[in-house]
């Protein structure tokens, strides 16, 4: 019982600390109990047995003994006994008596076979030590008594002597009866002792689940509430302080709940802003880029004066386009509707191909084999190494070398520049959105988005991208995306 109790159980847990307190409370108290109780009945029935025993023998001595002639004879002293053994409550008897001759004589008699040898010889100095009489002590010789273990068996040894030269008696009671008695007891308590501990158990694990089911219940509210069920409440009854408890999850739930519920609203009504925004923007912009595409072609005409600033107007349209772009890229992510369009690509010509639509061809070196065919997007994994390479090309220096290698179940794309690398405050917010803003390079004239629209390309894939400085020089950008994409996003959403 006590293991299907325990089973599952750490020993940190707060149910198992209370039943091990319950345990160890009604352990002791029972145990206590138990001794007190054994302890106190060793003694009650140890002395009733000995007062009885003593008493009677006593009473025989002064009877009979005492009645014996100065010089009784061994059949005299051996009839005594034998009287004295006949009426007691299960004693031995050996009287010893020293004659004329300073012989001694003896006369036993009882159930056990009793001599003097089994007197203990404190006992026997103790019996014939003559004493002298005061008036607080009327008697020479007084009744002393020891219990003895001889061959391991309990027993009770008395003795006394008869004033005036009388006999001296010994008497040897067994107390194997009582030892068996107590030991019956001593089970007994022992068997009690156990079921305390069982039914303490019963009640901790009782107690236990009154006390820390609340506790329990409130503990997978919270777990709920973390997983996103703002909705749920607990049921509250009672005035205790675990009802008081549940009060409080409820209203700080209710209140973060309505929080998040107004971050929620102000988060999607800027995303719709930055939609709305974007989209307007288009139309303006397409007749913007026309126009500053016929300006481009005719600028070697125009007056050296007005050219420099059409082509500032002209790289500035392509730049706010390329914005407007990437804002409407990154509200998708942000709304969740962005999708994959999933084709199995050789990534080698991938790579080539985004290389060579670029003009990148002369600065960039590429290690990649050819058979590397993976399952993905073939567009944004485009957009992420138009990304990764054209920030080492910017930022960094040429030429830009690129490898591709298959390590298990993952594409690995590693992008390493020649500069001297990323500075390491820098490198935590590499990927935050609009970090170009910060003191790392101000007068960038890249939007701030490219890096963090690469990642957000590789979280869909299920993938991710990690930003290094190489020891030896140059900054490292490694891609990495399962080779099969569908496979792992499947995988992913059964797990």
């Amino acid at each position: 019982m006590i293991r299907s109790l325990l089973a599952g159980r750490r020993w940190t847990s707060l149910r198992l600390r209370l039943l091990v307190v319950f345990a160890l409370v009604a352990l002791t108290a029972a145990v206590s109990a138990s001794g007190i109780a054994y302890w106190l009945n060793r003694e009650a029935v140890l002395t009733r047995v000995q007062e009885a025993a003593l008493g009677d023998f006593r009473q025989e001595m002064q009877n009979r003994a005492a009645a014996l002639p100065a010089d009784p004879t061994p059949e005299e002293l051996q009839r005594t006994a034998e009287l004295m053994a006949g009426s007691s409550p299960g004693y031995s008897v050996l009287l010893v008596q020293e004659g004329k001759d300073n012989r001694q004589m003896y006369g036993a008699a009882g159930p056990d076979n009793f001599r003097l040898t089994d007197v203990p010889k404190s006992l026997q100095n103790a019996v014939n030590d003559r004493q002298k009489t005061t008036a607080a002590n009327d008697a020479e010789y007084h009744v002393y008594w020891q219990r003895t273990k001889p061959r391991g068996n309990p027993y009770l040894v008395g003795g006394t002597r008869i004033v005036g030269g009388g006999p001296t008696g010994y008497m040897y009671k067994s107390l194997a009866q009582e030892r068996d008695d107590l030991n019956a007891l001593a089970w007994s308590l022992t068997i009690a002792t156990i079921l305390a501990l069982l039914g303490s158990a019963l009640l901790a694990q009782a107690a236990a689940r009154t006390v820390l089911k609340p506790v329990q219940r409130l503990g997978d509210a919270a777990r709920r509430l973390g997983e996103g069920e703002l909705d749920h409440r607990l049921d509250v009854s009672g005035t205790d302080e675990l009802a008081d408890l549940s009060r409080t999850f409820n209203k700080t739930a209710e209140a973060l709940e309505k929080k998040v519920a107004d971050m929620s609203a102000r988060e999607e009504s800027s995303r719709r802003f930055v939609a709305d925004m974007s989209h307007e923007l288009r139309t303006p912009l397409t007749a913007l880029t026309a126009v500053a595409e016929v300006l481009e072609e005719e600028v070697d005409d125009l007056d050296p004066m007005i050219a420099p600033a059409v082509t500032l107007v002209v790289s500035e349209t392509r730049r706010l386009n390329d914005l407007v772009e990437n804002l409407m890229e990154v509200t998708r992510f942000d709304a969740g509707t962005a999708r994959l369009v999933l084709d199995d690509v050789n990534v080698a010509d991938q790579v080539t191909a985004c290389i060579d639509a670029r003009a990148w061809l002369d600065a960039v070196e590429l290690d990649a084999g050819r058979d590397i065919v993976a399952r993905l997007d073939p567009r944004r994994l485009d957009v992420i190494l138009a990304n990764l390479i054209g920030n080492a090309l910017k930022h960094g220096g040429s030429p830009v070398r690129v490898s591709v290698t298959v390590e298990g179940d993952w594409l690995v794309i590693a992008v390493q520049d020649n500069g001297p690398g990323i500075p390491e405050e820098v490198l935590p917010h590499v990927f935050d959105r609009f970090y170009k803003a910060s003191a790392s390079r101000p007068k960038s004239d890249g939007s701030g988005l490219g890096l963090s629209i690469a990642v957000e390309n590789a979280h869909i894939h299920g993938g991710d991208i990690t930003a290094a400085n190489v020891p030896g020089g140059g900054a490292l950008f490694t891609l990495r995306l399962p080779v099969d994409v569908g496979k792992a996003i499947t995988g992913d959403l059964d797990a």
